[in-house]
């Protein structure tokens, strides 16, 4: 690294905004209970570039010298023991490790590595997570960046309060699809009594006219040849039957021509319009749809008919051709109808102030999420020592965050009740380091530029 020579001598200003900072190549070895608190402090102070580093490559250590200073909780593994043993020699502590040793992680899969399990757990949380923000965009809310409310800091109650309220939401929403499918189809059924009423009223009125006019002509021209010409048989009067339902505007021509080629013209069709589209029950969305009566005759023909009414996605309803029990029909839909109506009503109002409540404290998971996941994801590229006690970290950092960086390991040690805390040291290396740059209120928007895109 060159030497920094200050703004008081020589013909050239400092360079300090374009030569980057001294570094230095790091080990930390943290007792394991206080792993996840030492990376997430580390993490915050943002001074430390982890290395991936793989488990010892021999089964024992190879032992040199160093001085650390002294530490009354510090507690050192050797190789072989089953326990922890203290040595204190001529009042420093002697630290058993050779950085020569540790080998890059390549060979190991992310399945294999220590924390999987914890990154998967995440993984979860974070899925369900962007489930919500779904439903909420869905339902126009926009999550809220400062919350109200305190969020859980524990990760574990988290992932149980995301799974309860995953469930509830699921629920909610399966609950809420049926109703709308039952108000939908009930939409469609109001129609078609409507419509085709019209229809068989319309006809009926319109057969009672011309059964009115024939018998005032048979009346007004009697003679011997019309009782016989007139005479019919009753009990060669063929009953039709008839389907009625609702088509997609779109495929009424193409149904109507195959219901036509498939019964060789042996059925009747009526179509009618509807004004506005419905809401079809099957996709969702509004289609603009026409009631149809189809009249048949023959129990094949209807089979053909239904087959071909499933295939062109037109929905059926039972429909009677008694005036009195189409109002009956009526009276009773629309009353369905209305307590659906309320129903839905009350499910949406109720997942509204779920997704709310969710949105309060989304921002403050999502972070958590991710920052837990982070740490796991650091914590995989330490090494386990061989008694599968501690981890063994490398890095490079700046020289001057060394005080920053011990503060912190000590910091992370207290607060996690460790009885051991965490060794640092500085290992002379010949690799070439990676830069860092300080950087200030004008410089830092081009150091995130570089950060983003390389």
């Amino acid at each position: 690294m060159a030497e920094r020579h200050g703004g008081g001598g020589g013909c050239c200003p400092p360079m300090d905004l374009f030569r980057s900072e001294p570094m230095q190549l790091v080990q930390i070895i943290i007792p394991i209970e206080s792993a996840h608190v030492t990376v997430s402090y580390l993490g915050e102070l943002g001074l430390v570039q982890f290395k991936d580093v793989r488990t010892l490559s021999n089964s024992e250590f190879y032992f040199h010298f160093s001085k650390v200073e002294l530490n009354v909780s510090l507690l050192l593994y050797f190789t072989g023991a089953n326990e922890l043993y203290p040595r204190i020699v001529g009042g420093f502590a002697i630290l058993f490790v050779d950085e020569t040793d540790y080998e890059l992680n390549a060979e190991k899969s992310p399945f294999q590595r220590t924390y999987a399990a914890q990154i998967k757990k995440c993984g979860e949380m974070a899925r369900k997570l962007r489930f919500f923000k779904d439903q909420m965009l869905k339902a126009g809310l926009t999550p809220s960046i400062k919350s109200t409310t305190r969020a859980d800091n524990n990760i574990d109650d988290l992932e149980v309060k995301l799974g309860e309220l995953e469930a509830e939401l699921v629920e909610m929403n399966a609950n809420g699809e049926k109703l709308r499918r039952s108000y939908s189809e009930l939409v469609e059924y109001k129609l078609v009594l409507h419509k085709a009423g019209e229809f068989f009223s319309s006809a009926l009125s319109s057969v009672t006219a011309e059964q009115r006019g024939m018998e005032l002509r048979q009346t007004a021209e009697e003679s011997i040849e019309t009782p016989l010409l007139q005479e019919k048989d009753l009990s060669k009067q063929i009953q039709l039957g008839f389907l009625a339902g609702l088509v997609p505007r779109e495929k009424s021509m193409a149904f109507e021509r195959i219901l036509f080629r498939a019964t060789r013209g042996n059925v009747f069709l009526k179509q009618v319009a509807v004004e506005e589209p419905v809401i079809d029950p099957a996709s969702g969305e509004k289609v603009e749809k026409n009631v149809f009566v189809i009249f048949y005759s023959g129990e094949r023909v209807k089979n053909k008919i239904l087959k071909i009414c499933e295939a062109f996605g037109a929905n059926r309803y039972p429909f009677s051709e008694d005036l009195e029990k189409q109002a009956e029909g009526i009276t009773e839909v629309s009353g369905r109808l209305s307590e659906l109506k309320t129903t839905i009503d009350a499910g949406l109002l109720h997942r509204g102030n779920l997704l709310q409540t969710i949105g309060d404290q989304f921002e403050q998971w999502n972070l958590l999420v991710k920052k837990e996941k982070s740490i796991y994801h650091t914590l995989n590229m330490l090494s386990l020592d061989v008694t599968k006690k501690c981890l063994v970290a490398e890095g490079w950092s700046p020289v001057f965050a060394t005080k920053q960086i011990q503060e912190a390991l000590n910091r992370a040690a207290f607060d996690s009740n460790s009885q051991v805390g965490a060794i640092f040291q500085v290992l002379h290396t010949k690799e070439a380091p990676p830069t860092y740059f300080r950087t200030n209120k004008f410089t830092s928007a081009f150091q995130e530029i570089v950060d983003a895109y390389g």
